[in-house]
This record gives C-alpha cells, structure tokens and sequence, in this order.
C-alpha cells in the first residue's frame, strides 16, 4: 500500500467522493478540500506529494490556486477541466500544472495519470549521474537534481527537470517529440504534444534571456527539440 498523500480539491461531492474512493483503493491517502482557501491551508498543514485540483471551484477558482501553490511548492499538480475546453488545459499546464484530466472521467484513467505523475516526481527525486552537466550559462548537476544559470539557481517541477535532464543527455542531438513524451510521460502520452509544448515553453520562460527567441532549447520544426550551446 501507498503511504504518498493526495489532496484532492473539488466543490462537487459526488466528484469528490468518487475520486477519494478510487484513490483511496488504490492505497493512497486523500485529502479532500472544497475550496480552493481550504486547500491551501491543508497544503500547507498536511503537504501532499500530488494534488488534484479542479478548476471550477467557488472563490478562487484552479488558476488562482495552482499561481498559489507554484509560489510556494512544486508539488506535482493535476488539474481537472471540462470536456473541449482547450484553452482551460493549456492555460492550467502554463501556470504550473504537470497534466489534466478531463471530466467525465473513468477510475481507470484517473489512476493511470496519477501514477505516472507520482512516478515521475519519484525518478526526478534519485540521485542519477555523478559528473554535471554545462553547456553556455547552463549547468545540470545531476546528483542533486540542482539547475542554474550563471549564478541564478533555476527552481524547476519534477517534469521540467525531467523535460531538461532528457534533452542535456542528448545534447546536440534532435530529440523528437514522441520520444520525449514516451521517456518523461511515459507510453500512454505519445501523441499529447500540446503537454510537451508547454512545458518546454515553461522552461525557456526560466531558462532564456528571451524566449521568444530562445538559444538553448531550440525547435526543429516538424521534429522535435535540440539542446545545443548559444552562438
């Protein structure tokens, strides 16, 4: 059984207690909030090591929520949104969330995300390669999962880190997107590139100068993403 927490934050009951009953089964412990004020007094009282957040909550709604939490913690985030609303995922994955998923859901589906969320916090967390990685401003100590730039320490989420620790072991090289996504998502996500792209645009939003333009993490159209050293 699992001993990881999850706080589960949603103002519909039924949804609330469906999500409770499946996590709860599968051996984690939830947490539930019906609000988003709730929530973040929990966060903080009870730290969670995943949180699902719904976006349409009375008061402060996901967005505000997710902003909140990314200022104090990277906890893995997992925002739920109603079914055809794009936007709503994008804008969720911008601020700060690790995935979605979609209302109605299935158990089966609500599990599969969450396990490949915990599981890649998890691996972010293991100390993996002894020697550093540098290339420009950019150095990836791999040992204790810390990025900077220059003298600037980048805070990055578990998939950030994991989205720039795939792309560094393959400097120079075009990484493709579904490779990507299979090696950090995980299998069942090739094919979600709109995950991918904003998680890349997060990290040149902490890595470049300027990223409109970026230098370190370039895109091959058609392709994928390199890693290569600013000219």
């Amino acid at each position: 059984m699992s001993e990881e927490r999850i706080l589960v934050v949603d103002d519909e009951p039924r949804y609330l207690r469906l999500i409770r009953f499946n996590l709860e089964t599968a051996g984690y412990r939830v947490t539930g909030a019906a609000t988003g004020e709730e929530a973040l007094v929990l966060l903080a009282d009870y730290p969670p090591e995943l949180v699902v957040l719904d976006i349409m909550l009375p008061g402060q709604d996901g967005f505000e929520v997710c902003t909140r939490i990314r200022k104090v913690s990277d906890v893995p985030i997992i925002m739920l949104t109603a079914r055809g609303a794009e936007a709503d995922k994008v804008k969720g994955l911008r601020l700060g969330a690790d995935d979605y998923v979609v209302k109605p859901f299935s158990a089966q589906e609500l599990l599969a995300r969450v396990e490949a969320v915990l599981r890649r916090a998890r691996s972010a967390e293991t100390p993996g390669l002894q020697t550093p990685f540098a290339i420009g401003a950019l150095r990836v100590d791999f040992l204790t999962r810390k990025v900077t730039m220059g003298e600037r320490e980048v805070r990055l989420s578990p998939t950030e880190y994991r989205v720039l620790r795939y792309l560094a072991l393959n400097a120079g090289k075009v990484v493709t997107q579904d490779d990507l996504l299979e090696k950090v998502w995980g299998a069942g996500y090739r094919g979600e590139h709109e995950v991918l792209r904003v998680t890349v645009w997060r990290l040149r939003q902490r890595l470049e100068d300027d990223p409109q333009h970026p230098r370190f993490i370039v895109t091959v159209p058609g392709v994928g993403y390199l890693l290569e050293s600013p000219t």
